[in-house]
């Protein structure tokens, strides 16, 4: 059996040290109290950028002269149902990416006005009824108990064999491995980090998964009881990983637990000397663009709305808040992209 050293990949566990904004924890949905009013913006969607998205609209809300739309943004876990604003019907909150853009979909400006997406648009190259605005960059990993059987690397042959169950023992991957039974798991089946990897395993295919993996954790949580496994691997989003235990944002709940992140194909996640998500791995199939979406008449509006909302996801150039504080996006565990705030016409979302 291997040594601990030899499975804990060097650099990846190491003490929490600031980089870039260690911002104070934002405050979950909209604060205590507060009921976002008819013309304000408020979002709902995917988890992966919700606490970014509370901290962007504090930050902003401060800014906001009395009468000018606000912006507001919904976790995707909480009590349901929810209004989202001044005289909204109620909804189910939405759980996810795909949820919140059904939500968008089916509802009007007087509920929904943009959607957290950490999943990919379908693009379709003619003007659609719905828009997409990228912000940053994330990466999807798997991840394992720090001390446990699981290898400090995996290529993602060895991944996707796991994964479709056709491999189940360490000593199928490398006989010198302990003989174990692998356990794959995978978060809830409405999980962005969920689908990310399974169609990074599957090299743009998403991968069906076996009858061997088990499903049910949150996702970008290693909190789950379930998880505390010497054999377990877990998909895991590595720029939340990094705003969990190098950023100073995670909970007694919010928190990779006993797992830490491990290689794909050679490449660490994690750049060990900044403690931030490793570019090369970005580069890879395992790295992830997130959005905002929008109705596309909205955004481009001259209304106030539109104007707002332009201000807020457009360029840095536009002046566009959330691009224009690359600090907050790094701040948060993720990597700044050169076509912030560039939108792109879009159809739906893919897995």
């Amino acid at each position: 059996m291997r040594s601990t050293a030899a499975r804990v990949m060097t650099g990846l566990v190491t003490a929490v040290c600031a980089v870039g904004v260690l911002a104070p924890a934002a405050v979950a949905d909209p604060p205590p109290g507060v009921v976002p009013a008819a013309i304000d913006l408020v979002g709902v969607g995917a988890d992966t950028t919700q606490g970014f998205m509370n901290r962007t609209s504090n930050d902003y809300d401060a800014t906001v002269t009395p009468g000018q739309p606000r912006l507001f943004s919904w976790d995707a876990t909480g009590p349901s149902p929810i209004t989202t604003k001044t005289g909204a019907p109620f909804i189910a909150r939405p759980d996810g990416s795909l949820a919140g853009f059904n939500a968008l979909v089916g509802t009007t400006s007087s509920t929904v006005d943009y959607v957290r997406s950490a999943r990919q648009p379908a693009v379709d190259p003619s003007p659609q009824p719905y828009l997409f605005v990228p912000f940053a960059r994330d990466a999807v990993t798997w991840a394992a108990k720090s001390g446990g059987h699981a290898p400090a690397n995996l290529s993602t042959n060895q991944l996707r064999s796991i994964y479709q169950c056709t491999v189940t023992n360490w000593t199928q991957l490398d006989p010198s491995w302990i003989n174990a039974t692998i356990k794959p798991v995978l978060p809830q089946p409405n999980s962005d980090t969920r689908a990310a990897f399974l169609k990074a395993i599957g090299g743009g295919t998403p991968v069906t998964p076996g009858a061997c993996v088990t499903s049910g954790p949150r996702n970008d949580r290693g909190t789950d009881p379930l998880l505390n496994d010497d054999d377990v691997v877990f998909p895991y989003s590595v720029g939340v990983y990094v705003d969990q235990v190098y950023r100073g944002h995670g909970t007694g709940a919010e928190s990779p637990g006993l797992l830490t992140l491990r290689a794909v194909n050679g490449i660490a996640p994690v750049d060990s000397l900044t403690n931030s998500i490793s570019p090369a791995f970005a580069a890879t199939v395992y790295g992830r663009m997130l959005w905002h979406a929008f109705r596309t008449a909205e955004y481009t509006a001259t209304t106030a709305r539109g104007v707002a909302l332009r201000r807020i996801f457009g360029p840095a150039s536009g002046p566009g808040w959330i691009c224009g504080h690359p600090a907050v996006i790094t701040g948060y565990g993720f990597l700044t992209v050169p076509n912030c705030g560039t939108s792109v016409y879009a159809t739906g979302i893919s897995l």
